[in-house]
């Protein structure tokens, strides 16, 4: 579970965020997916709702999307934004991501845009997809990871962490988790040069894999 300080920090950052204009997340993801109606889509992190109500359009009335975020200003103004479009097959949860409050296998496809470094257990994040994910079933997730390791005065500071650089892990460090969680076919699609940011010199990226579809004993259920 994460560090309670650590989830008011991201909570109280993100919410007094909801209603500005301001860009809140790096990459694509969702534009990546080749989402099919009919189909239930997970969106982590989905903040003012943007990326889950557009996939709400993409699966259509026979399908279902899911914004996940701990954020409750951030959650108040997506459910806001949907109820003023009249869209009904989208629900936006509050969850922390290390135990994320949804069925086993119940997503087709899993999105995520700059929030994985948030967590304070990476591992026990992917392994929390892999379970929610369907067998083929598939994600897009863009995040950070770290060129260098953070310093620990910074990783453990919620303020920085919610600053989005200072929960930032080691690129092989990431994909060991992605792997060990029983995740496959993972694939780089994207990827940025080291830039500098907070106190730590970071790198974005976009990766996409997918759970199995056949038996993978031992990872999850």
């Amino acid at each position: 579970m994460s560090n309670p300080s650590q989830l008011d920090a991201i909570d109280s950052r993100y919410s007094a965020l909801a209603e500005s204009s301001c860009c809140l997340s790096c990459g694509g993801a969702a534009s990546r997916c080749d989402i099919q109606p009919g189909q239930v889509c997970i969106d982590l992190g989905s903040g003012r709702g943007a990326d889950a109500l557009r996939m709400a359009a993409d699966v259509g009335p026979g399908g279902r999307v899911y914004g996940v975020d701990v954020a409750a200003g951030m959650l108040e103004k997506a459910r806001r934004t949907a109820e003023r479009l009249g869209v009904t097959n989208v629900e936006f949860v509050r969850s922390e991501l290390e135990r994320i409050d949804l069925p086993d296998r119940v997503a087709d496809w899993l999105t995520s845009n700059c929030t994985l470094n948030h967590a304070a257990d990476k591992s026990k994040v992917w392994k929390e997809i892999f379970r929610v994910l369907k067998k083929g079933g598939r994600f897009v997730v863009s995040d950070i990871y770290a060129v260098d390791p953070i310093d620990d005065r910074y990783r453990n500071d919620p303020e920085a962490v919610a600053e989005c650089w200072a929960g930032a892990i080691l690129r092989d460090e990431y994909l060991r988790c992605i792997e060990e969680a029983g995740l496959t076919a993972v694939q780089v699609l994207e990827e940025s040069k080291p830039y500098d940011k907070g106190h730590g010199r970071v790198a974005s990226w976009t990766l996409t894999g997918m759970r199995p579809a056949g038996c993978r004993c031992g990872t999850a259920p």
